[in-house]
């Protein structure tokens, strides 16, 4: 193999596929990424076994040559160095040559660099998907939803299905929940998909679908998703994301989520995002993060938590509305927090069926987004 490419270019592909490179992997040749070269461009591959990325770079794009192939061929490489040492190339034209035995030659200006590359025959296949159960999704909602619902995985390896996201597909709606038995977070939409009819729950790695939202792009683009029995597969323009699907059957929460609230309340976000922060740097010196919340008759709420060697944070927020029985109730400020951030609206609705029960969390104008965090029991 012997070629020349921009270095931007090969610098955004790698860029794309080091997200599947993992130092934990037992198989040696996975922590490198597999170069492919044709006529039609340059293939970019790296895995992990749970996640496995592929990136290509077409050889021109309109008037721009971005490759000159003189020999196909393949080589897999060591990605730490070879990520590191592209980026620390002096020109911005990169000729990489393959030699026998995959000892591989990298010049750029008067750099001349060589790495032992390896078999690129020894590097695992990529799992092949047949492509009949398939939804799309834009690219912006897609990375929206992961960002309301992936913060509440377990992170607990000992239950590996709630170290996941459940994708519950019914009819035209596609249902994203993530919950590690403290917390709950759930988000909704409408799909335009016939093939979205056939297919079952699934459920993917909160970590992978991070690492999708880091490549997915803002726009709004529709994202081809294709789903089999244990693999799913995101078409994003040149990239081709892979991901296993997470065994075993996720925990029925729809019984965790009251129907009916004995308190409700309206509540501004920020301001209440802003006590909650304060008092949580108290809350988190005791290392408990507790923080307490006391309804008033007033239509206000108290704020408070306490250190016990550095004092205490009290607040007064006034509210929207409130109806119903007058609670005090104890909570998790950073959970509080994570749920707030990404609730996308100036009022938010929280409703209460008692002192120890689900605290359920809505913006006030919309009902396709919810969070739930349980409360705590505390001696006062």
């Amino acid at each position: 193999m012997k070629l020349t490419i921009l270095k931007d270019h090969l610098i955004e592909s790698i860029g794309h596929v080091s997200k599947a490179i993992s130092s934990r992997t037992t198989i040696p040749i996975l922590t490198g990424i597999k170069i492919d070269a044709n006529h039609h461009g340059v293939t970019l591959t790296a895995s992990d076994t749970d996640i496995s990325i592929q990136s290509f770079t077409t050889t021109e794009n309109g008037n721009l040559r971005i490759i000159e192939l003189f020999r196909p061929g393949s080589v897999v490489l060591p990605a730490k160095f070879f990520v590191e040492i592209i980026r620390k190339l002096p020109s911005q034209s990169i000729e990489i040559e393959v030699g026998q035995h995959f000892q591989t030659t990298i010049r750029s200006g008067s750099s001349e660099i060589q790495i032992m590359g390896l078999d690129p025959d020894e590097y695992p296949l990529l799992p092949q998907i047949e492509e009949d159960k398939m939804i799309r999704v834009p690219s912006d909602l897609l990375k929206m939803m992961i960002k309301q619902t992936s913060f509440a995985v377990s992170t607990n390896e000992s239950t590996p299905i709630l170290t996941g996201v459940l994708w519950h597909i019914s009819g035209d709606k596609l249902k994203f929940i993530a919950c590690d038995r403290h917390r709950l977070a759930s988000r909704e939409i409408t799909i335009d998909n016939e093939t979205a009819q056939n297919l079952q729950n699934i459920v993917i790695s909160g970590r992978t679908l991070n690492e999708l939202s880091k490549i997915l792009p803002d726009q709004n683009s529709l994202i081809d998703i294709v789903i089999s029995d244990n693999q799913v597969l995101f078409k994003i323009h040149s990239i081709l994301f892979y991901s296993r699907i997470l065994d075993g059957t996720y925990p029925d929460t729809s019984k965790l989520i009251p129907q009916s609230f004995q308190t409700e309340m309206v509540v501004p976000t920020k301001g209440l995002a802003e006590a909650i922060d304060r008092a949580y740097l108290l809350s988190r010196e005791d290392k408990t993060n507790i923080v307490k919340m006391i309804m008033r008759e007033d239509q206000t709420i108290e704020i408070s938590s306490s250190s016990s060697e550095l004092g205490k944070v009290t607040e007064q927020i006034n509210l929207q509305s409130i109806s119903g029985e007058l609670l005090r109730i104890s909570f998790n400020s950073k959970y509080m927090l994570d749920a707030l951030k990404v609730l996308d609206s100036d009022f938010i609705h929280i409703g209460f069926t008692g002192a120890m029960q689900p605290i359920i969390i809505k913006p006030e104008d919309t009902s396709n987004i919810l969070q739930l965090i349980l409360p705590y029991r505390t001696t006062n």
